[in-house]
């Protein structure tokens, strides 16, 4: 047993560069709790967990599906929107939560077994500024720090959380380096199931799918502090929440999603999974009108085609800012806020991609305001 744990040693591929400190403590962390355990367990609970599988035909139910689901392998909770300050300044915003299952088996006794991991983004786009804003935090669930509750939403990674209480109100609040959002969150109108009443595919297998729901048309109303001083804001938000266990096709680079509230009501949703050589594995596009009717648009009626690129001076990768979407003979004008709005991950989820606000055109006539979500252009995104 040392032999086999000090050839794990020599394997472990040690970061080379200083500021990759973050990854190798982890790796370190990580590798002292794999001693610990085959010390003391005997290795019984580093056996790889099985996650619960996506299956069709399953009834979503509320409040309850609102909260975590820990039996599957990844999950997040994405809400983006358009903020206003009193002198009608316009700001993009985005929260997200991620909880992540690991490798270690669930059974597993130890409370300091990384069973669960909480990941967070955070991000404000200021055009004034010119470039996104942006902060990250991530750390193991327990010991009060992070957590991410069942039965409602309730997600906590040391002082940035995100609560739902019974009357359905959203309380979030984010403290970044460079901002922080005190923002409340109402909902006005039902979730609106994605794909077959909630199961969503993602790729040609029917293993490749999620659960997944939204909450178009949140109201927001809060505070943010940027710039040093406490700002007024009003505006309106989009929340996601997906669920799964094997999300992507292994030919998928990446994918192309954009959630729009639409100024008459209605919320439009499209997104492309991308395979390589930027063939399509996987299309989707749902509009759900005022009244809560959703028309669904079959592949062969969904079309995205770039309009115009803007390449980061930062990763030199080139994004589609503005993009063309057809749903039927319906032709979408997404065109951003600002064009930079890369979000660089690498120190959590370990990509770089492109997360903006954006305005959208309905057959050449303003429509809406959504975000648009890039991800898989600077390699392939690995889930």
């Amino acid at each position: 047993m040392q032999l086999f744990k000090l050839s794990i040693v020599r394997h472990i591929s040690w970061p080379k560069e200083d500021k990759n400190w973050i990854i190798l403590l982890a790796r370190i962390i990580l590798f002292s709790y794999y001693l610990f355990a085959t010390s003391t367990f005997g290795g019984s609970h580093l056996l790889t967990p099985q996650f619960s599988p996506v299956t069709p035909n399953v009834k979503l139910t509320f409040p309850h599906d609102l909260g975590a689901h820990p039996d599957f392998r990844i999950e997040w909770w994405y809400v983006t929107g358009w903020l206003e300050t009193p002198d009608k300044k316009p700001l993009g915003f985005q929260i997200t939560f991620f909880r992540v299952a690991t490798a270690i088996n669930q059974a597993n006794p130890s409370r300091f077994a990384p069973k669960q991991l909480i990941i967070a983004h955070a991000a404000l786009s200021d055009p004034s500024i010119g470039k996104l804003l942006q902060d990250q935090k991530s750390a193991r669930e327990g010991f009060g720090l992070a957590h991410s509750k069942e039965g409602n939403t309730d997600i906590k990674l040391n002082d940035w959380q995100m609560v739902r209480d019974n009357s359905g109100h959203y309380q979030t609040v984010i403290k970044a380096h460079d901002f922080t959002f005190r923002l409340s969150l109402i909902s006005s109108e039902p979730p609106m199931l994605q794909g077959d009443n909630g199961f969503s595919r993602k790729g040609p297998q029917p293993e490749q799918a999620s659960y997944y729901y939204s909450e178009p048309h949140l109201k927001v109303t809060g505070t943010i502090i940027h710039h040093g001083k406490p700002i007024t804001v009003v505006g309106t938000a989009w929340l996601d929440h997906e669920w799964s266990t094997e999300y992507l096709d292994p030919n998928a680079e990446g994918w192309d999603w954009v959630g729009v509230n639409l100024d008459n009501g209605s919320s439009l949703v499209a997104f492309r999974i991308r395979g390589k050589n930027d063939n399509e594995v996987w299309t989707y596009a749902a509009l759900r009108d005022a009244s809560g009717y959703i028309k669904q648009f079959k592949p062969d009626q969904i079309q995205f085609e770039p309009k115009r690129t803007w390449r980061s001076p930062r990763t030199d990768v080139t994004y589609p800012v503005s993009m063309r979407i057809q749903t039927g003979s319906t032709e979408w004008l997404v065109t951003p806020l600002q064009d930079d709005q890369e979000l660089d991950s690498r120190q959590s989820v370990g990509a770089v991609y492109w997360e903006g606000a954006v305005t959208v055109t309905c057959d050449g006539k303003p429509a809406g305001r959504g975000y648009l979500e890039m991800t898989g252009y600077m390699k392939p995104l690995r889930l």
